[in-house]
């Protein structure tokens, strides 16, 4: 059984999703061990109610070294679902290879500090941009700028908002993370 972490800073919706296709079947041979979020967020109770462990580590200077602590060495994969902290290079050089992250666009575009949430949507928006989507991707020092896992586009309509592209977005994120967790596995 492969152990997951999950970290979040939100609703916890990207999470809920991989728990149900864990209890589906979707995702093979994995258990969610531990969430742990960087400040009080509804994904925390997510994790209570599926009576995963769960811990709040509130942003700040030791935080990195303080998740090194509370992870087990026998994780095999860190999943960042909504997590909007920066880590630092040596927590990323630490679990290099096994830290995956979903991005609210189609990578190498759209990337980088600032680029998160309608943020992201608004910046597709004002390129005017043909096609939009979702990237799963391995997480390094440098801000959504490791190798893609998998990605998935669609496009965008002349009448599309932030809010449209960010609910069309949301459906992407819900079809490939577990499709990139398993593909990570080799499932």
């Amino acid at each position: 059984m492969k152990n997951i972490t999950v970290l979040v800073s939100g609703s916890g919706t990207n999470l809920q999703r991989i728990l149900d296709s864990i209890e589906s079947g979707e995702i093979q041979n994995a258990q969610v061990s531990l969430v742990i979020a960087d400040r009080e967020c509804y994904g925390l109770e997510r994790a209570k109610n599926h009576h995963i462990k769960n811990i709040l580590i509130p942003r700040g200077k030791n935080f990195s070294s303080q998740l090194n602590e509370v992870i087990s060495e026998n994780t095999d994969l860190i999943v960042l679902a909504g997590f909007l902290s920066i880590l630092k290079s040596e927590f990323c050089e630490n679990w290099k290879g096994k830290i995956i992250n979903i991005h609210p666009a189609l990578l190498p575009k759209f990337g980088g500090k600032g680029m998160w949430g309608m943020n992201v949507h608004r910046a597709v928006i004002e390129a005017k941009e043909k096609e939009s989507g979702a990237t799963v991707h391995f997480v390094t020092s440098g801000i959504d700028e490791g190798d893609i896992i998998l990605q998935k586009s669609f496009d965008v309509m002349e009448n599309d908002t932030p809010e449209t592209l960010a609910e069309k977005v949301h459906h992407i994120e819900y079809e490939i993370f577990p499709k990139a967790i398993n593909k990570f596995f080799g499932n």
